[in-house]
């Protein structure tokens, strides 16, 4: 199940107050990824957010594809509070106000991923 981090730029010296915000973020209201048709097509599996010297990383586990959990955050609410919340300490100004602009933001903040290892899961008792 792959992994993705998305960057954000940030005044350095705010570490305590962008914590704050992300403490009392409001979790995206289901899990579950859709298509344009509406059809299920993968999961959010949990998130994590790190920051030091001016750099925020989210990295996201998911299912499915990471287009579809930028469209599924893009019409999450508690995302555009958050993203209005997180504007004063943001050192690079970012245009997340509609979902086709966060779309656009979120592609754009992507790192790319070099390595990803995971466990292999245990062989079924036979």
């Amino acid at each position: 199940m792959p992994y993705a981090a998305i960057t954000y730029d940030v005044k350095p010296g705010y570490d305590e107050e962008i914590a704050e915000l992300f403490a009392n973020f409001k979790r995206a209201d289901t899990p579950v990824l859709t298509d344009e048709a509406g059809e299920e097509v993968g999961r959010l599996l949990g998130t994590a957010v790190f920051i030091k010297d001016g750099l925020l990383v989210r990295v996201i586990h998911y299912e499915g594809d990471i287009k579809d959990v930028g469209r599924h955050m893009s019409r999450q609410r508690g995302v555009h509070i958050l993203e209005e919340k997180l504007k004063p300490y943001l050192a690079s100004p970012r245009d997340t106000a509609t979902p086709e602009r966060f779309r656009q933001h979120f592609a754009n903040s992507l790192m790319r991923c070099i390595a990803q290892l995971s466990v292999p899961a245990p062989a079924a008792a036979g």
